[in-house]
């Protein structure tokens, strides 16, 4: 038997260890966990340092180098036989929602370290250096832009816009990166990938839906995301009478029923949700002076997506004109629909037929860091089911097969693209 033979029958045999997984998981739940069973870790909170330090502590510990770039963007790399060749990554994020999961993000930074440590147990080497990636404030709760560290790193957005972001009590990421010591000396960006590899919980029903254990992405929604300003002029709910009141509330109430609506008119993929709302001045018996709240618009055509833009700000100047109120529309963040590299997505259809699990094709409807490393890379993701298809939701929940599951995939897609050697 030639060595390429012995190499490929090893490798082929190779497997993850699903409960070092599990438990480096449940450990890392542990920052931030909250009653419920979930975890609140915004992105450069004293707890996302503390997130951040076990992460980075368990790369050193598997013999990686770490490198920290400007905005935080933390890169953990295992060498190759050929440092020249630009990697082959993985990753995702550790910031959490507010009241978020176990398993959103953390899932694909903590299969990439498996994936290291798996290939250390077993003495194999790559040609290329694989590097594990997190990316800073992929949630976008406290800071926006979303996706802000792989959005600076590609280009989609300054650096400088990125410091000046602040949060609900007038701190910038600027200030928050240096407090937590996590602003790195590297200019993002000068940091090459050969592939990028996303490995995440679905975030919605279908797999599970399907009873499938993989899902492969072949593109991603694009997103539209707008903050809205009514404003109208606060008064007595008593005294004064329904035809002269300028009340913001009723006016932004015409205007949430119209973002589904629009949603509805662009199936299957179109999707419209009014999360957030602050009335001003919040009292019970004022007559709303202002309402601000966020529109999130997707779809997976870029041209579908722009129709329903446009039929939103058409509505929104029609029901300006009509109710004599000021409406403010910003759009805060956009990407088009993306979809990823056929050598990527096809080396992850390439293991999870090697592995022998079940499979579908699923668009996914979140948006995800590898948006924008396949700005830069041949990129793509794999998806793994979660429980009732809920998540950003403390009772997230994945069943510690699938999560094995889909770090095995991972790990042989890796591989076909690092080469073993």
């Amino acid at each position: 038997m030639t060595e390429a033979v012995k190499t490929e029958t090893t490798t082929d045999a190779l497997r993850v260890d699903g409960k070092r997984l599990w438990d480096a998981l449940m450990e890392l739940a542990q920052i931030g966990a909250t009653e419920k069973g979930g975890v609140k870790r915004l992105a450069l909170t004293d707890l996302d340092r503390q997130g951040r330090d076990l992460v980075v502590g368990w790369a050193k510990a598997a013999g990686m180098t770490v490198t920290i770039d400007q905005i935080g963007n933390v890169f953990m790399r295992r060498a190759g036989t050929d440092d020249a060749l630009p990697p082959v990554m993985t990753g995702s994020h550790i910031d959490t929602q507010p009241t978020g999961g176990k398993f959103d993000g953390n899932y694909g930074v903590l299969a990439g370290l498996e994936v290291v440590r798996t290939l250390n147990d077993h003495g194999i080497r790559t040609e290329a250096p694989i590097e594990v990636a997190f990316w800073t404030n992929e949630e976008g709760s406290r800071f926006v832009p979303v996706m802000m560290g792989s959005g600076v790193f590609c280009g989609a957005f300054t650096l400088e816009h990125a410091y000046a972001a602040k949060d609900v009590d007038g701190r910038t990421v600027g200030e928050e990166l240096e407090r937590i010591g996590y602003r790195g000396d590297q200019a993002p960006g000068d940091h090459p990938i050969g592939a990028y590899f996303e490995t995440h919980i679905e975030q919605g029903p279908v797999l599970e839906d399907a009873d499938k254990v993989i899902g492969v992405v072949p593109a991603v929604m694009g997103l539209s995301w707008y903050d809205c300003t009514v404003t109208g002029m606060e008064a007595h709910a008593g005294p004064t009478p329904m035809h002269l009141r300028r009340d913001a509330m009723q006016v932004a109430a015409k205007i949430v029923p119209e973002v589904v609506a629009i949603a509805n008119r662009y199936p299957p993929y179109g999707r419209g949700t009014v999360g957030m709302m602050q009335v001003f001045p919040n009292s019970r018996n004022v007559i709303p002076g202002e309402v601000k709240f966020s529109i999130d618009l997707r779809n997976v055509n870029d041209e579908l997506l722009n129709r329903m833009h446009e039929e939103m700000t058409a509505f929104i100047d029609r029901t300006a004109a009509e109710s004599g109120l000021g409406i403010k529309l910003e759009r805060v963040s956009y990407y088009p629909p993306c979809p990823f590299h056929e050598d990527v997505v096809g080396a992850v259809r390439s293991a999870t037929a090697k592995l022998g699990y079940s499979t579908m094709d699923v668009v996914s409807g979140a948006g995800h860091d590898a948006i924008y490393a396949a700005r830069l890379a041949p990129s793509g993701m794999i998806f793994v089911p979660c429980k009732d298809g809920i998540s950003h939701n403390e009772i997230e929940d994945a069943q510690p097969a699938h999560l094995e599951a889909g770090c095995n995939v991972l790990l042989h897609a890796m591989l076909e693209r690092a080469k073993v050697v």
